[in-house]
């Protein structure tokens, strides 16, 4: 991985690490490979899964290809029995590590890996693809992305979730972030601050909510190089009274701003599958969110929230809006959403991904028991 927690919090990361330590409670040895990143370890164990942290370059173009080249000697000795990337830019190293010793891998697309535009990396996406040994993605838009850049077969597991995690949260009502929010309407949104996640038309939005009702708030959790423009671009717009940059927060206090909000609104320009969606759901919120990437198939519009086209103030706005003067409707999209995410389950998802790794493995070691039933030395890298 490039990037792991706790310094990165990111969907991926998030996923990443929820994933390791299934697998691991299942009875597998998991391995990931990340940067080392300052303060941290080279090697940890951390909910009983192994962790080991690469030193790596500063500069970018270096820092990619120091991983690569370090987690490729990292993965020899290692020796597991199937890698799976987490992504196609890391894939580069499972890529090398079968060409040199001949470890079959598994790379699971993430979105910006397969959505990006830039030559050089569809160009490694696409070789990536050619050569692993099977491919997945987060969605059915994704898989058709993918199926463009390399005729292959693809399955498609999207992400997970553990709504139990989601029954206990302690619904801070952002007291602490925001004691003045007595009796406001709070629209939310929590992601990284990056121009690809479109919050500076969720603020232009709010511009528009602002004229048109009283006692709104938009509570933005996050943080990102993007932060100073849109902090900017909230004072041009006389805005900074009731928009928070609350910044970034442990993920176990997600739940407590998601239940504290009336609407959760996700404006992005690309999106492959952000497991903050999931999370929303499980607290009940409407979404409001752009008709990109895999987004429909996560959001019905109209029936556990709304879509709307990127780029669109207006659109957002009217959205919004809908929701806000309508308590019965909000309810209603409560209930459906609450409903709906027990079909990303934990459990089916790792069984399904289980069986693929096991197909894997077993193709290429014989005699190790029917494919996907026996437990396997895994190697994550993110």
């Amino acid at each position: 991985m490039f990037a792991f927690p706790p310094r990165w919090l990111a969907g991926t990361e998030i996923a990443t690490y929820r994933l390791a330590g299934d697998l691991a409670k299942r009875g597998h040895e998991i391995h990931v490979f990340t940067p080392l990143d300052d303060g941290l370890r080279k090697e940890a164990v951390e909910q009983g899964f192994n962790v080991h942290r690469v030193t790596v370059a500063k500069p970018r173009l270096a820092r990619s290809l120091s991983f690569w080249v370090g987690t490729t000697r990292r993965l020899r000795k290692t020796s597991p029995d199937v890698v799976l990337a987490q992504g196609t830019d890391v894939g580069v190293c499972a890529l090398l590590a079968k060409v040199f010793t001949g470890q079959p891998y598994v790379v699971w697309a993430r979105g910006s890996d397969v959505y990006g535009n830039r030559l050089l990396s569809r160009s490694l996406t696409r070789l990536v693809l050619r050569k692993a040994n099977a491919a997945i993605a987060l969605t059915e838009d994704m898989k058709r992305q993918m199926q463009k850049l390399c005729m292959r077969d693809v399955f498609v597991i999207p992400n997970a979730l553990d709504v139990k995690t989601f029954g206990d949260s302690a619904r801070a009502k952002l007291d602490l972030a925001m004691p003045e929010r007595q009796d406001c309407k709070v629209i939310i949104f929590v992601g990284t601050l990056r121009k690809v996640k479109g919050v500076e038309y969720l603020i232009r939005a709010m511009r528009i909510v602002a004229l048109r009702r009283t006692g709104v708030r938009l509570v933005l959790v996050g943080d990102g190089e993007e932060r100073p423009f849109l902090e900017d671009l909230t004072a041009r717009l006389s805005l900074s009274d009731i928009v928070t940059f609350v910044g970034r927060i442990p993920n176990e206090r997600v739940p407590d701003y998601l239940t504290a909000a009336h609407v959760f609104v996700l404006p992005s320009l690309s999106e492959g599958f952000p497991g903050v969606i999931l999370e929303a759901m499980a607290c009940g919120l409407p979404i409001v969110s752009t008709r990109v990437g895999g987004l429909p198939e996560i959001v019905e519009d109209g029936k556990n929230g709304f879509l709307v086209e990127s780029r669109s103030p207006d659109e957002i706005a009217e959205k919004v809006i809908l929701l806000l003067e309508d308590d019965s409707l909000r309810t209603e999209i409560a209930d459906a959403n609450r409903k709906k995410v027990e079909r990303y389950s934990p459990q089916a998802q790792i069984e399904r991904l289980e069986g693929i790794l096991g197909d894997v493995a077993a193709a290429l070691v014989a005699g190790h028991g029917a494919p996907g039933s026996r437990k396997t030395q895994l190697s994550i890298k993110r």
